[in-house]
């Protein structure tokens, strides 16, 4: 049985913080570190003490209160090891296929080049919690701005082999920007209009999108249906790989 609460809330503009709490050692986990006051906020309501900090790349809205959270609370800060020289405060290094040993549970490092060339991605297989960050959103997938489209590609696919169960905490609350894109690629899935009926009721009651699971992803996002006959028909490309497929669809994407 788990002992973690995992505690999600909107900080900066559309950026989500995360803190994952174990109930029997205390480890308190922050999933990168977008607003430091506005974590030390949530711990401090909870009666929680931040023990680590697991970033997942270098931009600046994920590692902005790295130093100053360090400062407050002595926190371990782990990351890729292809960024550590970008990641304020890091300690420790991590790499794809690398296994940390948090609150005695095994935590898997994913390798997801293409937002970034170094991000990583979390997984808590034990409690079926994926920390994606910037790869996977829900009903997408984040912009191409260091790798390929064809690294991006594999990095999302790559979590296709995980439990549909594994909820899947993202980066951003995007989710009602994502759909209506969705839509228009693939306006015949049931399962997508189901999912932005519901996104959109939640975003006009101010409530959070997130987390997701795998299996509703594969079911509705996009950048995992690449093999979709309805998505291929909608952009002519019914004899080209997934790979190319996804390559349009994040192009349609970055001019919607």
């Amino acid at each position: 049985m788990s002992n973690l609460d995992v505690h999600q809330f909107i900080c900066r503009d559309d950026n989500y913080g995360v803190l994952v709490h174990d109930s029997r050692t205390g480890t308190t986990i922050s999933i990168d570190a977008p607003d430091a006051n506005a974590i030390a906020d949530n711990l401090k309501k909870r009666g929680w003490q931040l023990t680590h900090i697991l970033t997942t790349h270098h931009h600046e809205d994920h590692i902005a209160g790295n130093l100053a959270l360090k400062e407050m609370f002595g926190c371990r800060i782990i990351g890729p090891e292809a960024e550590k020289a970008k990641i304020p405060g890091i300690m420790q290094t991590v790499k794809g296929g690398d296994v940390l040993q948090l609150a005695h549970r095994p935590v898997k490092v994913f390798d997801c080049p293409g937002h970034t060339l170094g991000h990583v991605a979390y997984h808590f297989s034990d409690d079926y919690l994926l920390f994606a960050a910037d790869t996977l959103f829900s009903l997408g997938c984040g912009r191409v701005f260091e790798g390929t489209m064809e690294q991006m590609h594999t990095s999302v696919n790559q979590f296709r082999t995980l439990q549909p169960m594994t909820s899947v905490y993202c980066g951003h609350e995007y989710t009602e920007a994502n759909a209506k894109f969705a839509l228009t690629i693939e306006p015949g899935n049931r399962d997508l209009q189901r999912r932005a009926i519901e996104v959109k009721s939640l975003r006009e009651q101010g409530k959070m999108t997130c987390p997701t699971t795998i299996g509703e992803e594969l079911k509705t996002n996009p950048y995992l249906r690449c093999a979709s006959p309805e998505i291929r028909k909608v952009l002519g490309m019914e004899n080209a790989t997934d790979a190319q497929v996804f390559a349009e669809i994040r192009e349609r994407k970055n001019r919607f």
